[in-house]
């Protein structure tokens, strides 16, 4: 399956350097844009598969562009429409707190711009999938350090959707929020892969998540897992 991707970066030789990246790796280039105006403009018009988002940018800064773009995907899942792209946070800073902000607002996951060529590629492909890329334990601990430091403001549908879980999903909650996949969490609970996928799918239609990486964020920021356990 061809996999098309808009890349957002203000700075020129990043974008053409990415945009060599995907097309040697297989991928499509649907556009460029250099701030996230363009970025949440063209997300809808060229109709990517994957946003590829720098965070700092001027004018509207990745950060805006993400949450846009994804409110954009509420909208189309509202009308059936098939233009849902997935957001990938590109960062020179792997640690930057600001990436939690990004998967606060919908991103899928992120991945530093000093990553070797095919790993830019596979997390593309990874994201189109449906996955969240470093969705446990690299997210997990910006989220621990930010909640330390007094980041942690639990969004309201957070906090239903908690409400919502039975016991049982709470226990696979916490097991995805420790950077457990599904054959681990089935091996975990004695229940089967199938068993784990279908309580996962059924917290985040609750939560209204679009992947683990948000999940992961719900568990820490409702206090369902401590930072520093």
């Amino acid at each position: 399956m061809t996999v098309s991707v808009l890349v957002v970066d203000d700075q020129p030789l990043v974008r053409h350097a990415v945009r060599d990246i995907l097309i040697d790796g297989g991928l499509v280039v649907a556009g460029e844009a250099s701030n996230g105006h363009d970025a949440v403009r063209l997300a809808k018009t060229a109709a990517p598969d994957v946003v590829l988002m720098d965070i700092r940018m001027p004018e509207l800064d990745g950060i805006a562009a993400t949450a846009l773009i994804c409110a954009q995907n509420d909208s189309a899942v509202q009308n059936d429409s098939a233009a849902q792209p997935r957001v990938l946070i590109l960062t020179t800073f792997e640690e930057d707190e600001n990436v939690v902000a990004a998967l606060r607002a919908g991103a899928s996951g992120f991945i530093g711009k000093g990553a070797e060529p095919d790993e830019i590629v596979r997390a593309v492909r990874t994201v189109h999938d449906g996955e969240a890329l470093l969705s446990s334990m690299a997210t997990r601990a910006l989220i621990e350090r930010s909640i330390r430091r007094g980041g942690s403001d639990p969004a309201a549908r957070w906090t239903t959707a908690l409400a919502l879980l039975t016991p049982r999903e709470r226990e696979v909650l916490v097991l995805v929020a420790e950077g457990l996949a599904n054959h681990e969490i089935a091996a975990g609970l004695t229940i089967s892969p199938h068993t784990a996928k279908t309580h996962v799918n059924r917290i985040m239609s609750k939560a209204g998540a679009r992947d683990r990486a948000q999940l992961v964020i719900l568990a820490y920021e409702t206090g369902l897992v401590v930072a520093g356990d």
